[in-house]
């Protein structure tokens, strides 16, 4: 705990805990550490060269930057780029830059102080709130799960042919891999995703040679027009995309998967794994724009202007990128990507919802016990949802989901950007001036585009 928080402490009543707290609003009991089976238990070289003290913390990025190509980006870029071209590249641009300093902040608060950011919730606000927080995160977790599990769903039965319940119910197993390969280490979780990312990346670079893009396009594309605002069809999206993209449960999954590397706990040592952490996660964003970026722009350079660019659903995309493109694997290299982005994305949804419950709640179960909770909550919405759609209207239902996130961001964003702003919780890590204001900036853009976007939808414009 930083010495700034030891003055002025005064005792609060905590229905979860009887632990001292500051004026300031963080507990002194530290309690539990955010995933204290796994915590610190990657080793950090000392005094080691550049290359080898980013590979030691290499790897929380790469699970972040798994929530940023999960099914549900795919079905509002498949949506986006058949509809609108080019035109929301610069959203899909816009949101990754968003997502890269929101994620710094993250990871910042995490190193700094110790606590992820379900836990410095529950230190600092009333438990009403804390217990609101929670219902929005279970939500938001809830509906990243929907699509990731209908996603891995739909690509087993373009694959192989298996029902789509069946599948839902297949990628439930994802709790025995979490469990089975976090006892073996940490490294092996890691090492798991990384592989994955790097099969979706291989497939779609494949499927941008043979669709064969405009490079005017895509250039013109990432530059931001007027259009997106007062079009209602491509806000609707573009705000789909942003809730895509930024996904509120990965602000708690880094701030607390982080913690796994076993850093000095002094100023020089939280600085140095800033650094570090920051390199890591803005290095794996970049894979994930290209991922989200290449699904838009395949989709545009294949449905846009033709008689399919309604083409919204991932199973539709998937039976006409063959036959459209002439080329017989574009379809299975569509199928291949989209089944391990969904299975990394269930990964470590799984791990968001484990950190999210103990954070907020304080509650400790035995793992297997705590995650096969935590997964019930995202599997017994998606089979009900599966069962009564099978595979008809998937894509709207994925978007939907999609703007859920993007509507629960701004009760992850404002408390996040807070504590980071606060002197007496960082010290001298807080957030510089013109990080806080620009922090700030995003949240209220956010929660602006939100209440516009419940306005549109409630309203049926």
């Amino acid at each position: 705990m930083d010495t700034s928080l030891s003055n002025n402490n005064v005792t609060t009543n905590d229905t979860s805990s009887s632990a001292k707290v500051t004026s300031e609003g963080w507990r002194l009991d530290r309690g539990t550490p955010s995933l204290h089976e796994v915590h610190a238990s990657i080793t950090v070289p000392k005094n080691a060269g550049f290359w080898r003290t980013l590979l030691a913390f290499a790897g929380p990025g790469m699970m972040v930057a798994v929530g940023y190509m999960d099914p549900g980006n795919w079905a509002t870029d498949l949506a986006g780029g058949a509809q609108f071209g080019y035109l929301l590249l610069s959203v899909i641009l816009i949101s990754n830059i968003i997502a890269m300093l929101l994620q710094h902040l993250a990871l910042k608060l995490g190193i700094v102080t110790g606590r992820d950011l379900a836990q410095a919730c529950r230190d600092h606000y009333p438990r009403p709130v804390v217990i609101f927080l929670w219902v929005l995160c279970e939500i938001a977790i809830a509906a990243t799960d929907l699509a990731e599990v209908i996603g891995s769903a739909i690509a087993l039965n373009l694959l192989f042919g298996i029902p789509v319940v069946v599948g839902v119910l297949l990628t439930s197993m994802d709790v025995l891999v979490v469990l089975f390969l976090q006892h073996k280490g940490f490294r092996y979780v890691e090492a798991l995703v990384a592989g994955l990312i790097l099969l979706i990346f291989g497939a779609f670079a494949y499927e941008l040679i043979i669709s064969q893009p405009s490079i005017m396009g895509i250039l013109g594309g990432l530059v931001p027009s007027p259009q997106i605002v007062f079009n209602p069809s491509a806000l609707y999206i573009a705000i789909g995309i942003l809730g895509a993209t930024v996904m509120p449960h990965n602000l708690y999954l880094h701030s607390s998967i982080v913690q796994t590397r076993n850093i000095e706990q002094t100023d020089e040592g939280k600085r140095q794994a800033i650094k570090f952490a920051t390199i890591d996660s803005t290095g794996s964003l970049l894979f994930a724009f290209f991922i989200n970026a290449a699904i838009l722009i395949v989709s545009a350079a294949t449905f846009h202007g033709t008689q399919y660019q309604n083409v919204a659903d991932i199973g539709d995309a998937y039976k006409l990128l063959a036959p459209v493109l002439g080329v017989t694997l574009a379809s299975t290299a569509f199928a291949i990507a989209l089944l391990a982005s969904g299975q990394n994305a269930t990964l470590t949804g799984t791990l968001a919802g484990q950190i999210v419950m103990e954070g907020f709640l304080n509650i400790h179960m035995r793992p297997w016990l705590r995650r096969l909770v935590t997964r019930l909550i995202a599997i017994v919405p998606a089979v009900i949802v599966a069962a009564i759609y099978g595979e008809q209207g998937t894509g709207e239902l994925l978007i939907l989901s999609q703007v859920i996130l993007s509507l629960q961001l701004s009760f992850a964003v404002v408390p996040l950007v807070q504590f980071t702003s606060e002197k007496a919780k960082m010290g001298k890590f807080v957030n510089p001036t013109w990080m806080k204001i620009l922090a700030w900036v995003i949240a209220v853009v956010i929660a602006v585009l939100n209440i516009y976007l419940l306005i549109q939808t409630l309203s049926g414009v």
